[in-house]
């Protein structure tokens, strides 16, 4: 256990190496609890969400998730974010633990009209079922037809005798479920999936599998692969980057749009340690004898068995096959761009 802002957060129960092949090869089950939570609701949200998130809130239909971000006027992300839609006047959204404060204090800054930004966070429990054996675990616990949500859609219902929210959201790379119920409520869905798991293989899994598994997939880290000083499209989320005029001017557009047809000055890259040793965050970048950079995740990859890691890099020394160096330990090891996601599921 360690300390993680105002909680308790497990790092692994029985090792962070087993619980990662398990997530890959059956599954694995986090709590997730740390996550905050609010609620946007009223006739404004959606124009509010428009103005304040990255993304293109108008997409979304009723029961549909959407990853996104609080962009700054820079460009540079508050947070990462995902918003599910619940009404066309009811959103929920997911905020990192570490910004909770930040993030509220920042959205009520932006003058919501006509909606309310309310945080619920002590009022929500989230727990997270991933592996590809978390559909035929969690099914036997739920009335909602599993195989209807689909990926970044979810359902409300009764899960293990509870309300909750279920949805096909997760930090690993695999598929399984992100559950959503009362802090009363917790203890005993907890209990639930993990007799209900016990012969497919479900173990629960800490903090170290969790960051080792987003990594293989190249999940970002906010606070270590992107943050106020990095923009969205540095930082290869361009993607829920949404240009559409429909969408109307949002913070960071101007920057945003301008790298997007240009390109930005860095860029971050995945890479695969050439010779021995764990690149680790922070360990100096360098390239020609200088220091260009910092690695912003670095770790063994259980399952792909490598040394893996993210950085940024100048965009003109930045393509896949470019060689570079890791200072580790005042030792030049030799590493190379690779393409990511470094790990992929089977469809």
């Amino acid at each position: 256990m360690v300390p993680f802002g105002d909680w308790e957060m497990p790092v692994e129960y029985a090792g962070l190496i087993s619980e990662h092949l398990a997530v890959r090869n059956a599954a694995g089950l986090f709590d997730v609890s740390h996550m905050g939570e609010f609620e946007i609701e009223g006739d404004g949200a959606l124009a509010f969400l428009q103005r304040v998130t990255a993304n293109d809130v108008a997409r979304l239909v009723d029961g549909q998730a959407q990853y996104s971000a609080l962009p700054s006027t820079h460009g540079c992300p508050l947070d990462d974010v995902i918003l599910y839609r619940r009404a066309g006047d009811r959103y929920l959204m997911i905020v990192n633990a570490a910004n909770l404060q930040k993030d509220l204090a920042w959205l009520e800054a932006q003058g919501p009209s006509g909606c309310e930004v309310r945080d619920v966070s002590a009022e929500r429990a989230l727990l997270a079922l991933q592996g590809p054996r978390s559909q035929s675990i969690l099914q036997a616990l739920t009335p909602i037809d599993l195989s209807a949500v689909k990926f970044y859609r979810f359902a409300e219902g009764e899960v293990a005798g509870q309300r909750g929210l279920v949805a096909r959201t997760g930090y690993t790379g695999e598929d399984g479920f992100e559950l959503m119920v009362s802090p009363d409520g917790a203890e005993g869905l907890w209990k639930a999936l993990l007799e209900a798991g016990a012969d497919e293989g479900l173990v629960p899994a800490g903090l170290g599998a969790r960051d080792t598994l987003r990594l293989e997939a190249r999940m970002l880290l906010y606070g270590n692969d992107m943050d106020e000083t990095t923009t969205l499209v540095e930082a290869g989320l361009g993607w829920i980057v949404s240009l559409d005029e429909a969408k109307g001017d949002f913070n960071g557009r101007t920057v945003l749009a301008e790298q997007k047809v240009s390109g930005a000055p860095s860029k971050l890259v995945g890479f695969e340690v050439v010779g021995r040793g764990i690149a680790r965050h922070g360990y100096p970048v360098l390239q020609g004898g200088k220091t260009v950079g910092a690695v912003t995740s670095g770790s063994y990859a259980p399952f792909l068995r490598k040394n893996i890691g993210l950085c940024y890099l100048p965009a003109d020394r930045a393509s896949v096959g470019t060689e570079f160096d890791v200072d580790i330990r005042g030792r030049s090891v030799p590493a190379r761009v690779v393409p990511t996601p470094f790990y992929k599921r089977p469809r």
